[in-house]
């Protein structure tokens, strides 16, 4: 197994390069869950929710724990066997579906990265993650609606419901400001952790939120771990890119406390 470039990859801690081949038809059976986080200095936004979803989440596909310091320790040597501090650290957790036998955790580190600040254009597509509220890898629905989107002109795309509800961006949280608060479209979606974050720190709601009902918010954004970004246009439906807004949520999220990993 060779490394893309520019990523240091490492399973159960060690490089997957030469890597014993008997776990090679785990990883590509893509049963599994993961998180994304960005590392500065060897610390990460909101540590604590990253361990919790990826406990959660092999408790649920494999009924088995992940210690929370054992994953650490595993992005530790990962972060000083690719020689970064800054980096863009994911993190993954693959099985069989049948069970037996512990998960297989995998880190991948690369250069760090950040949402592009420019105003954000979305078209929404008809699908809904299947079991929406875990990170989850593998699928061909997002990927496939996320290239559709671009070769129709759109940065990015919004995943939306039977009812024409809205539910989240193809890789991100999306998120309607009403005037007074955030509102999180109540539709079956990931609760993103940079989402979390922000909702500790400002007024937010959550409700349905119908594609036809669009133009009753003044703005819309974008949310992950890589950052925040304004929307411009969803469809058909356009909206202001609020200055003001984005200041105040780029500061909230500027209080958020670096953990030391």
């Amino acid at each position: 197994m060779t490394n893309p470039p520019n990523v240091h990859i490492e399973i159960d801690g060690r490089p997957a390069a030469g890597l014993d081949p008997v776990v090679i038809p785990v990883l590509q059976g893509a049963y599994g869950h993961f998180t994304a986080m960005q590392v500065r200095d060897g610390r990460a936004r909101g540590l604590a929710l990253h361990l919790e979803r990826l406990d959660h989440g092999t408790r649920e596909l494999f009924g088995a724990d992940l210690d929370g310091d054992r994953v650490r320790a595993l992005v530790r040597h990962a972060l000083d066997g690719s020689g970064r501090a800054d980096a863009g650290v994911r993190v993954y957790v693959y099985g069989a579906a049948s069970g037996g036998g512990a998960p297989t955790v995998v880190v991948t580190v690369r250069e760090p990265q950040s949402m592009p600040g420019a105003p954000r254009s979305m078209m929404p597509v008809p699908f809904l993650r299947p079991v929406p509220h875990i990170k989850h890898a593998g699928g061909v629905g997002q990927p496939y609606y996320g290239r559709a989107a671009a070769l129709a002109g759109f940065d990015d795309a919004l995943l939306t419901g039977p009812r024409g509800e809205v539910a989240e961006g193809h890789i991100a949280n999306v998120a309607f400001w009403d005037g007074t608060s955030l509102v999180r479209p109540d539709a079956p979606a990931l609760r993103g952790i940079t989402m979390t974050l922000l909702e500790r720190r400002l007024p937010h709601e959550r409700r349905e939120v119908r594609l036809a009902d669009l133009g009753t918010y003044p703005a819309a954004v974008l949310m992950n771990s890589q950052g925040i970004a304004p929307v411009h246009r969803i469809g058909t439906t356009e909206f202001t890119v609020d200055g003001a807004l984005m200041s105040r949520l780029r500061e909230a999220y500027g209080t958020v406390p670096w953990d030391e990993i």
